[in-house]
């Protein structure tokens, strides 16, 4: 099964596309980013410092090598069946390439089962590579033939004798760009509905993970680590135009807050965001919820799927991010008499 959907100027009220919609387009006039500065700077009081809501100060958003592209999510079925998993997820690749995607992302965990048993057996070591690794060794060659940005979901890694939930991003030269570790670990307890706590096998990453690409900037996070606002609002300072979540809610919180976390996080940070699923398996120790989406940065969902497998390809303009924040200019209303959001990490750097 394959969707297809372009990006558009919808707002928020507009319907969305799924895999059987139709497209749709719809054109808003553009201000001069210039004027609208003017505008807000005039509206609040210079004792505000929205510059200060931010530290160290948020980036300006950089020029995109490209404005427009098409995007490709793989929401794939998963088995124990491993080289079937790395052999299938290639397939899917490959397909969507053929179909014009410049970005490919894959789903959380999709070499293996999801579960504390699984991990161990199924984690490789990125370091080593070859052998020792290869679910790795497939994204960066598959990458490289087909020069595309992949963003490889994530997979258990093995490092120090530690085992870590990780996305791997590959630029179309196969090198790898970026690699993620989960910071956010999923230890949640709903009774008599679920109760997982990866922490019994995973140990959280320390450090968030922003790599400029081909397709432009792109934040990284997987899954559970959605649900923490502060790591997207320091993605989008650090000049983020894309956020990237593989992720495999479950069928009690996917329901309830797997869109509702992905339209807010675009529509607070006023960019993409895009999340990958693996296919739903009923028989599966642990069901996924599925519906791998892209969001506009108006928090409107572009396009999406249920929960079978399928590639959704979609287009993604940056030029909305702009139009967006001349719109709602939010970045000059901000109270930085108030409030500051602070990169512990950029001001190590300085």
């Amino acid at each position: 099964m394959r969707a297809a959907a372009t990006s558009t100027a919808a707002a928020l009220l507009a319907p969305r596309l799924t895999c059987s919609a139709s497209r749709a387009r719809l054109s808003f006039s553009r201000l001069p980013l210039r004027r609208i500065a003017a505008m807000a700077a005039a509206a609040a009081p210079s004792s505000f410092r929205p510059e200060e809501a931010r530290s160290p100060p948020a980036l300006e958003l950089p020029t995109p090598p490209l404005s427009k592209f098409k995007l490709a999510l793989c929401q794939l079925s998963v088995t124990a069946d491993k080289a079937r998993n790395i052999a299938h997820a290639r397939a899917a690749i490959e397909a969507a390439a053929a179909d014009g995607a410049k970005l490919v992302v894959l789903p959380e965990i999709w070499n293996g089962p999801y579960s504390n048993d699984s991990f161990p057996e199924y984690a490789e070591d990125i370091e080593a590579g070859g052998d020792a690794a290869p679910s790795f060794s497939m994204m960066s060659e598959v990458a490289q033939s087909l020069q595309i940005t992949l963003v490889g979901g994530s997979i258990p890694e093995r490092s120090g004798g530690n085992l870590y939930n990780t996305c791997c991003i590959f630029g179309s030269d196969g090198k790898l760009k970026g690699k993620h570790r989960k910071i956010h670990l999923f230890d949640i307890d709903i009774p008599g509905k679920i109760t997982f706590k990866e922490s019994k096998t995973l140990t959280a990453g320390q450090s968030p993970t922003v790599v400029d690409t081909d397709v432009g900037r792109i934040g990284i996070g997987i899954c559970y680590d959605i649900r923490f606002q502060e790591l997207a609002m320091l993605y989008a300072a650090r000049g983020a135009h894309l956020l990237c979540y593989p992720g495999a809610f479950n069928m009690t919180t996917g329901p309830l807050h797997w869109e509702l976390l992905q339209r807010a996080r675009a529509a607070d940070n006023q960019l993409f965001v895009a999340t990958c699923a693996p296919a739903r398996d009923a028989s599966a120790g642990y069901v996924a919820w599925g519906h791998s989406t892209l969001v506009g940065p108006f928090g409107e969902v572009i396009a999406t799927t249920e929960h079978e497998e399928a590639t959704i390809i979609a287009e993604i303009d940056y030029s909305l991010i702009e139009q967006r924040r001349q719109f709602l200019p939010l970045q000059y209303q901000r109270r930085g008499d108030l409030y500051q959001l602070v990169d512990v990490q950029r001001l190590g750097s300085q």
